[in-house]
């Protein structure tokens, strides 16, 4: 049986994890030479930081300002999408090489995608703890379109682009995901932790919370691999949430990874002397899902005693390190239940997102503890 204590210590522990994790990783954020990121934070990062000026590997200025993917050739006749629809004021950062992503984001502040976590947790709050489609598109176009940015990042990514451009060419806006070459990544899976805990806990079996979970992936990441590999990430948060005190980590990391990847994480990490053997060699740092959810499953194994040195080995692995972070944030506040507090005090939003946590959990706000262990 999962006592209240424990299943809401961990719940509230992983949800508060995610934003420490993105918060940390968002100065390094798409660093792809490792060097860079020693060269710009002498030591590496492991606390929060400003977003420095320039950023060697950026390629922010090939990036379509009118739909998801890269800018294409000619002339584009387009709606902008950024600066007209969402990102009000930053579309002036986004045709200048070597603009860090994050340009301008101060230490402890959230990227737009762990923003969007929020939205969808206050989502959750507003429709008593249970996920409604609708309720939360309206407040993702709300969120996302508001004349006062609400957030302080100056990118987003595809499939934030090719959402709106899809919206403003009308299409329905349970239609609006994009197709693009990076569908089928990381970042896709940053919301959905708040669903599966929250519907979990109130008892919602299993299998239904699954399909809310790819309903709602569906929404933004229209893609059949990332859904595959969400359906797996849904079964790790259960097991890791429900999991009785003798039961073992490190199997339940591996059990996963075996099933998902095929990839025995307790014979890699037998075999690996440094982190960018598996994360930058054998793995790609990037974003799409075939590499970042391995390297995920790998670090969440390797430091699973560790949870803040496995957020500060993650951010300066580079990369997609926010959302590689933003999933191990949520799997080692399952794993200790404990959030790593000497990062948490400084986010800049903490006072905020602490009180939507506790209400998202308060049984006369959010999610009523209802289920017991398996």
């Amino acid at each position: 049986m999962l006592d209240k204590k424990t299943g809401l210590e961990r719940a509230t522990a992983a949800l508060k994890n995610l934003f420490v994790a993105d918060s940390l990783a968002m100065p390094a954020h798409w660093f792809y030479r490792t060097s860079d990121i020693y060269q710009a934070f002498p030591g590496g990062v492991d606390s929060f930081k400003d977003a420095p000026n320039q950023h060697p590997s950026s390629i922010m200025s090939l990036h379509s300002t009118s739909q998801g993917g890269r800018k294409k050739p000619g002339k584009n006749t387009q709606q902008q999408i950024i600066g007209d629809v969402i990102l009000k004021g930053k579309r002036c950062f986004w045709d200048k090489p070597n603009i860090h992503y994050h340009h301008q984001m101060k230490a402890g502040e959230n990227t737009l995608n762990a923003h969007c976590a929020r939205v969808l947790i206050r989502t959750l709050i507003e429709n008593g703890g249970h996920y409604d489609s609708t309720i939360f598109l309206n407040n993702y176009i709300k969120f996302m379109t508001s004349d006062t940015p609400e957030h302080n990042d100056t990118y987003a990514e595809s499939y934030h682009r090719g959402f709106f451009n899809n919206l403003a060419n009308g299409k329905p806006a349970n239609q609006c995901g994009a197709k693009t070459h990076d569908t089928a990544s990381i970042g896709g899976l940053v919301t959905i932790a708040p669903i599966v805990l929250t519907e979990r806990l109130q008892g919602t079996a299993l299998d239904d919370v699954q399909s809310l979970c790819k309903e709602h992936l569906y929404l933004t990441h229209p893609d059949n691999k990332l859904a595959l590999i969400c359906t797996h990430y849904v079964n790790l948060i259960d097991r890791l949430l429900f999991r009785k005190a003798s039961s073992s980590v490190a199997d339940i990391l591996n059990s996963i990874s075996i099933s998902s990847t095929g990839l025995n994480l307790k014979k890699l990490d037998s075999t690996v002397k440094d982190d960018s053997e598996v994360i930058g060699n054998r793995y790609s740092s990037a974003c799409y899902i075939e590499h970042s959810w391995p390297a995920t499953l790998y670090l969440a194994y390797h430091y699973r005693e560790n949870a803040k040195q496995a957020l500060i080995a993650n951010t300066n692995l580079g990369g997609d390190n926010v959302h590689r972070g933003c999933l191990l944030g949520v799997i080692f506040g399952l794993i200790s239940g404990k959030t790593i507090e000497s990062l948490y005090a400084d986010l800049v939003d903490q006072k905020q997102i602490t009180q939507e946590i506790s209400d998202l959990f308060n049984p006369t706000k959010g999610a009523l503890f209802k289920h017991t262990q398996d």
